[in-house]
């Protein structure tokens, strides 16, 4: 049977997604998210508890590994591998994607954008010198937290580490297509962020010429389609 969880003492839930719920809660009196990778019914019990903590200690790994290669994220308080559970910081903001969806609305604030397209590129280039892909790099995971204006990355669920320009380029694409169909009245703020990422990023050379590549490719099934 499982158990409530208000009972595991997870908090309220905030998000629910396709392999995690994520809670606002308290960790030692400090307000924090928690994170919580539930079970595949389908899986055989005993699989699915061995994928699912391999992909929670993935995340926790990779979230480090980003700090550490100077990228902000929440800090990470724990990892529970018996209840399957990260916990980290409450960062206090707006997603970039609340930020540009308003500014689609009511009129750009260049200045602001600017900044946090500069903030975007640079992260990104750092992470990827290091060897480490986001993933899921869409505007929904992306912070600015509202008492210095500076980015913060989120959901490091689909990080992996990797050296090739074509792992980074397709995580760059990731984010170029959510720029596209969800803020284009802001618009062309991937390249704001590219120009930020080719002074941040020393390999930035075979990146750039991969995502031609990676952009040709997803073209062709755009037509296709």
């Amino acid at each position: 049977m499982e158990v409530d969880r208000e009972e595991k003492g997870f908090g309220v839930l905030v998000k629910q997604g396709a392999e995690a719920r994520v809670f606002e809660s308290n960790f030692v009196g400090r307000r924090s998210i928690i994170k919580e990778r539930f079970s595949k019914k389908y899986r055989h019990p005993l699989l699915d508890s061995k994928l699912t903590l391999k992909r929670l200690n993935a995340e926790a790994r990779c979230m480090t590994k980003a700090r550490r290669l100077g990228v902000p994220t929440p800090a990470l308080y724990g990892v529970d591998p018996l209840l399957h559970t990260l916990t980290f910081e409450y960062v206090d903001g707006l997603s970039v994607k609340e930020i540009l969806l308003d500014f689609g609305s009511n009129g750009v604030n260049e200045e602001r954008l600017d900044d946090i397209a500069t903030q975007i590129g640079n992260a990104v280039g750092k992470l990827h010198d290091g060897g480490l892909i986001h993933g899921d790099l869409t505007t929904s995971n992306m912070i600015i937290k509202r008492d210095n204006n500076r980015l913060v990355l989120i959901d490091f669920g689909l990080s992996f580490t990797s050296t090739l320009p074509e792992d980074k380029a397709v995580d760059l694409y990731v984010l170029e297509r959510a720029l596209v169909s969800m803020h284009s009245s802001c618009g062309n703020v991937m390249d704001k962020i590219l120009s930020a990422y080719r002074k941040s990023s020393k390999q930035w050379s075979s990146t750039m010429n991969k995502l031609a590549q990676v952009r040709q490719r997803g073209r062709k099934r755009t037509m296709v389609g």
